[in-house]
């Protein structure tokens, strides 16, 4: 095995010499031009970042706060117009024509149907007398009827103070469900009655959402404990605790919060009716858009400022750029001749690689033709008939069959002969290349053959004998690989335009050194006298004539993976040639 070394056309010492002026050459040249930039770009853009910070930032960002804490305000007084609203339509029911003291269950329904007329947020309606009994009710919970009252909180919160109705916080109360009640009370002959509806909270939540005026704009109402009573279900649930309370002593406001490792602006107000506060919250990126708007502008003027700056230094260093030109031609024309050099170099390590592959069997004839010499001599005495003649002529001609086949595979690697293309599936080649001997061969070794074949896969243009030459090759290195039992599996697949056909063994791997040899003539990774280190180069040089490529992969101790890709389609100057 051979190694391949790279010549180089000069000496280290002036090739780093040249290197070393070269780079600094490059880094004078970039200084000046850095330096130059910077200060026609950074002064401008200076004065206008000043001018931005100054004139926009504190009057943007104030803006953006008073339109939230507007919005807040807005939406609380619609919050409390809407509840003083509900108060009134069960205020109504006392007055009404068809109200008795007494009702009937028709009574009821009927004082519901009115309600829910009036807002579909009405889920039910109880009537009661003054010991807090129910004896009235209309809705869907018909066994509340009966229930007593009298030492629920809304109940005895009605009954002691001195406003005759009363808004509860959201609670699940006999039903186990969320809601909050609005009770009245009315005296009539000095007896005091009592009637309570409850409403939904995700009526009220879309209430509150149509009023919701902003992109990203969330709502929620918190009651004085730090409890949602209305929130997004996507924010969080109702009766879950907030994760920011606005202080009791401020009705309104406005602030910059980290809520959840997201900066927002925040707004509240509280409410009149009801201990509740409303807050309204936003992101930065919507609630100051007016100022990143402004930001926008500001990178638009400095780009045009860029590109004119741009121009006028690209006239003054035009001289400076055609030298750089001039030196990377010069580097150009100096790597051109050290790759002409390191092919003279592998000429050379090719030439003693055939000698050391060819002196093997030229030892064998002259050593197997003096035994002949000798037989013929009767000084020596051996013996002399046609049948030791045979067996050294045996001898001989195996030696000038393995030049003959080092020879040959010389001839196919440095003479590309145009291939004979005709479409071919390719399964059915791979089928007949490891059908027969090497399948018995297999399994005498104890190595598992895996056939992943793509069985839609287009018929390629290929040469029938050359590409069998190659697949044969790749299976017999997968099998040198393997010591002991092990897998190899050929694959097939179609992938936009190519075909690739893998060879994937467990063997033994290559690290990355020696995978950079591998297609270079007469190296090999097998024992001596085992390889002659051309199968690869002579399969590479077979599938680049198809128009192909071969992708290796490697990991030593897990195995090999080489990819054949061929073009389903051939290459048009490649028809013509082949033609």
């Amino acid at each position: 095995m051979t190694e391949y070394k790279e010549n180089k056309s000069s000496s280290p010492e002036q090739e780093g010499r040249n290197g070393k002026s070269t780079h600094e050459y490059f880094a004078r040249l970039r200084r000046r031009l850095k330096f130059g930039i910077l200060a026609a770009i950074l002064t401008p853009l200076f004065a206008l970042s000043v001018y931005f910070h100054i004139q926009f930032n504190s009057s943007l960002k104030e803006t953006g706060k008073m339109h939230l804490l507007a919005l807040a305000e807005s939406q609380r007084n619609t919050v409390d117009l809407f509840l003083q609203e509900r108060v009134a339509n069960i205020f109504s029911l006392f007055h009404s024509s068809e109200f008795s003291l007494a009702p009937s269950q028709e009574d009821m329904q009927q004082y519901l149907q009115n309600l829910r007329r009036m807002s579909d947020a009405f889920i039910d309606v109880g009537f009661f007398d003054a010991q807090g009994k129910q004896i009235g009710y209309a809705g869907p919970f018909p066994y509340l009827r009966g229930k007593d009252y009298s030492q629920e909180r809304w109940f005895k919160s009605l009954t002691e103070q001195s406003r005759n109705y009363y808004i509860s916080d959201i609670y699940l109360g006999f039903r186990n469900k969320p809601h909050f009640t609005i009770a009245v009370r009315q005296f009539i002959d000095n007896r005091r009655y009592v009637v309570r509806a409850t409403l939904d909270p995700d009526k009220f939540f879309l209430f509150l959402r149509t009023m919701s005026r902003g992109k990203g704009v969330e709502s929620a109402i918190i009651n004085q404990s730090g409890l949602y009573q209305v929130v997004d279900p996507e924010q969080s649930e109702v009766l879950s605790e907030s994760d920011y309370m606005p202080p009791a002593d401020d009705s309104t406001g406005v602030n910059e919060r980290y809520i959840h490792d997201k900066q927002v602006l925040v707004s509240h107000a509280w409410l009149k009716e009801v201990p509740w506060v409303l807050v309204v919250r936003q992101p930065l990126s919507e609630a100051y858009a007016g100022m990143y708007r402004a930001r926008r502008i500001m990178i638009v003027g400095t780009g045009i400022i860029i590109v004119v700056l741009a121009a006028s230094i690209w006239l003054t260093t035009d001289r400076l750029m055609k030298r750089a030109q001039q030196t990377a031609e010069a580097r150009e024309e100096l790597k051109s001749q050290l790759v002409h050099a390191s092919k003279l170099a592998a000429v050379g390590e090719l030439a003693a690689g055939v000698a050391h592959e060819i002196n093997n069997p030229l030892a064998i004839i002259a050593s197997e033709s003096g035994v002949i010499r000798d037989m013929m001599d009767p000084k020596y005495g051996l013996e002399f008939s046609p049948t030791t003649v045979s067996e050294e002529l045996d001898v001989i001609e195996q030696a000038v069959g393995r030049a003959k086949v080092v020879t040959q595979k010389l001839l196919n690697f440095a003479r590309k002969t145009p291939p004979k293309l005709a479409p071919c599936n390719v399964n059915r080649i791979i089928d007949d290349v490891v059908s027969g001997f090497i399948e018995r061969e297999f399994e005498v070794s104890n190595i598992a053959l895996d056939k992943d074949y793509d069985m839609e896969i287009p018929k390629v243009p290929m040469d029938p004998d050359q590409i069998s030459q190659v697949f044969l090759n790749l299976i017999n290195n997968a099998r040198d690989a393997i010591s002991g039992t092990g897998k190899i599996t050929l694959s097939t697949r179609r992938d936009n335009g190519f075909v690739r056909v893998s060879v994937i063994d467990t063997g033994s791997g290559m690290s990355s050194e020696q995978m950079k040899n591998i297609f270079i003539p007469f190296y090999t990774t097998k024992e001596v006298g085992k390889g002659t280190g051309l199968g690869l180069p002579v399969s590479l040089s077979i599938i680049e004539s198809m128009g192909g490529t071969i992708e290796v992969q490697s990991v030593p101790g897990a195995g090999s993976s080489f990819t054949v890709v061929l073009p389903v389609e051939v290459m048009k100057e490649e028809t013509n040639g082949a033609g």
